[in-house]
């Protein structure tokens, strides 16, 4: 039977999806596999954005249709009958999983008995435990507005607990714990100690967990494309990628020009009359002045056409502002834009992983995870690999350098990072166009530091260092000086000097400007001749490490014993106990040539520099990594068979094997991670997706951690 947890809300508005995603994500790097399912949808019809949210993470692997089990309408006409098909179609999703969350019901109209009394039921009929969701703000306060709105008191939050919960047992539902959502930030442990004395002492339910988890009022307030779809409104002009950006204020500019400039506040969405076209202009210029707030939004109202020349004149000015327009009078558009609310999305990415990173700093996941009777298990998942790289990163909170601040990915990657707390951040670049740019997005890089490449006491500290180190080379001061505004250069100074820890970049340079600075400046480890790179090959159910896949083309034989050892190194960082196969076209003595013999003799040399080394060559990869065929070809072999760090002859091997394994066997490839450096540079692809540099980020973290370097 599937450890399942039935995550219900006692009211509407809770965000309870919000709690059900932290509670997906928690067991899906647990290594269960998950199932989702919903109980009750709102239509047969229009898609449950819900269930869509929740089908999306990486760790579920189901249909929509089979995670379904009946509508509203449904319910009303027979609720018992309702029932019975929920079990049914639940047991099909359970069969499939090791675990399954499942999501109650969103308070749209069920008639007949309460509706928290008939999620009990179901939750009851389901054998699966109740995490109940309260809301720790006012649900019915007229007050809400762009995600802003009334805490509840701890004393109010106990009082409704005991009710909730006291109705969950009468119904016979088993209580897990209990989670108080969008809880007053200054009132936190009040709630926990309130709640949790109304549960476990006075209804008797023993040590039951109670979490609290802070109001972002970002992931409720309405992104532009919300506010949009809320309208029905059409993109006039603007950026489509400012859309996702949230609107965290209303601005009725009825008065005059002059005095609605007054008015406008960060963050804003301006609601123009469609035939003020100087209210128009104005509130574009004023989002272009650095002098004036940066808003989220126009909206033109009215049944009225921007003029050809207004519109020939807003051609000529280099702004991104999404400009809406909708026929509906200014009351109607302002009634819909206070109502419009935010959705955590699976493709609202920064709000999608802000939600997470709350989560994860507000509900203790070992906790959790007891509370659901989870085992340990020795199989590691992507998913899982994942996670242990984020804590541990998370741990150690150290300062990386991101040189190309000017990537959109790079903004977005960092406010996921700094939300989670992965690392501190530096980014290089203009801080004014910078930090305007990631307000367009939505990415909140506030935590940031943002630093210019162009810095005149950095520039001259840096010159004065890479001069010195270059001097050898006949590097002038002043050489030196218009070298170091590079941004490559600029960041690798930064860690030799100690001010970041790591480098990351790549998404918009060559690997060789990203490297080379490194190679003059940071230069190799003792002991090391080359620098390397590996990739982390996760599985489904375990890591490999493949060197090296991006770095040498064709390496010698000491080279190869090099990269054998250094990458053995970063496999231990990471957690895989290494077991190094020199890889060839034969295994064993069974062949003779130029390129088994080089292979032969790395593998002598590895043996000679790591004694304790557990390595083996030449060897074929079925014999490296398939125990039925090393125990037929070298059945003595300690590492034929069990590999788990797989040294490739050549680059051109080694590419292709790395990206054949990705795409055929869909393991999820993490790199290339550099090695063999004094300290952490590492480089991405110029395809790196916003998760890939967030990854990246966590690793160069870790690797600026470990003594020496890897």
């Amino acid at each position: 039977m599937a450890n399942s947890v039935y995550v219900a809300s006692a009211e509407g508005f809770s965000g309870k999806s919000t709690i059900a995603l932290g509670v997906l994500d928690a067991l899906g790097r647990s290594g269960e596999r998950v199932g989702v399912f919903r109980p009750i949808a709102r239509s047969a019809v229009e898609p449950d954005y819900v269930l869509q949210t929740l089908l999306a993470h990486d760790s579920v692997d189901l249909e929509y249709a089979e995670c379904l089990g009946v509508t509203y309408d449904d319910v009303r006409d027979d609720p018992e009958e309702a029932l019975s098909t929920i079990v049914q179609r639940y047991k099909h999703v359970e069969a499939q999983c090791s675990a399954v969350v499942v999501v109650g019901t969103d308070y749209t109209d069920v008639s007949g008995p309460t509706e928290l009394a008939y999620n009990a039921r179901i939750a009851a009929n389901l054998g699966a435990p109740v995490l109940l969701v309260l809301n720790g703000r006012d649900a019915h306060s007229a007050a809400e507005t762009l995600g802003v709105s009334q805490p509840r008191t701890a004393e109010q939050l106990g009082h409704i607990a005991h009710l909730a919960v006291a109705e969950l047992i009468h119904e016979r539902a088993q209580i897990l714990a209990v989670a108080v959502n969008r809880a007053d930030e200054n009132a936190l442990d009040q709630i926990r100690e309130t709640v949790h004395h109304v549960v476990s002492d006075q209804l008797g339910l023993g040590d039951t967990p109670v979490w609290a988890v802070p109001d972002d009022p970002m992931l409720v307030a309405p992104s532009i494309r919300d506010i949009q779809d809320s309208l029905g409104a059409t993109l006039l002009r603007g950026d489509p990628t400012r859309l996702s950006r949230p609107a965290t204020g209303l601005v009725i500019a009825g008065m005059s020009t002059v005095n609605a400039l007054e008015h406008l506040t960060d963050g804003a969405a301006v609601i123009v009359a469609g035939d003020r076209s100087e209210m128009l202009l104005a509130s574009v210029l004023a989002d272009q002045s650095g002098t004036f707030p940066s808003l989220a939004t126009i909206i033109l109202n009215g049944p009225f056409q921007v003029p050809e020349v207004i519109q020939r004149l807003l051609d000529g000015i280099p702004s991104t502002l999404p400009v809406l327009q909708t026929d509906r009078n200014t009351y109607q558009t302002a009634v819909r834009v206070m109502g419009a609310r935010g959705r955590v999305t699976a493709d609202s990415t920064v709000r999608y992983e802000r939600a997470l990173a709350l989560f994860e700093r507000s509900v203790d996941r070992d906790e959790l995870l007891r509370a659901l009777d989870v085992s340990h298990t020795d199989v590691v998942t992507p998913l899982m690999f994942e996670y242990g790289l984020v804590e541990r990163a998370r741990s150690q909170r150290k300062t990386i350098v991101l040189p190309e601040g000017n990537d959109d990915r790079i903004l977005r990657a960092a406010a996921i990072v700094l939300s989670r707390e992965i690392a501190n951040l530096i980014i290089l670049g203009d801080e004014e166009p910078i930090r305007a740019r990631a307000h367009e997005l939505g990415a909140d890089i506030s935590a940031a530091q943002v630093v210019s490449p162009f810095d005149p006491e950095l520039v001259r500290q840096f010159a004065a260092e890479y001069a010195l180190i270059r001097q050898k080379k006949g590097v002038t001061l002043e050489q030196a000086a218009d070298t170091v505004t590079d941004v490559s250069y600029f960041g690798t100074m930064m860690v030799q000097l100690g001010i970041a820890d790591g480098m990351v970049s790549g998404a918009a340079h060559t690997t060789a400007h990203t490297i080379r600075p490194a190679f003059e400046i940071i230069k190799t480890r003792p002991g090391v001749s080359v620098v390397s790179s590996v990739f982390l090959m996760a599985l489904a159910d375990r890591v490999l490490v493949y060197g090296d896949c991006a770095v040498i083309p064709d390496p010698t034989a000491e080279q190869l014993a090099d990269i054998a050892v250094s990458s053995a190194a970063t496999a231990r960082a990471f957690g895989i106990e290494p077991r190094v196969a020199m890889l060839s076209y034969s295994t064993g003595s069974s062949g003779s040539g130029a390129d088994v013999d080089k292979v032969r003799t790395a593998t002598d040399l590895v043996r000679s520099k790591a004694p304790d080394l557990p390595v083996d060559g030449p060897l074929q990869y079925d014999a490296a990594t398939d125990a039925a065929v090393a125990r037929t070809k070298l059945p003595e072999s300690e590492v034929a068979g069990r590999a788990t760090v797989f040294i490739f002859p050549d680059l051109n091997t080694g590419n292709n094997t790395y990206k054949a394994v990705q795409r055929s066997a869909g393991a999820v490839a993490i790199g290339p991670v550099l090695q063999g450096l004094n300290k952490p540079i590492n480089d991405l692809s110029r395809g790196a997706l916003v998760e890939d540099i967030v990854l990246t980020i966590a690793i160069t973290a870790i690797q600026s951690s470990i003594a020496g370097g890897v």
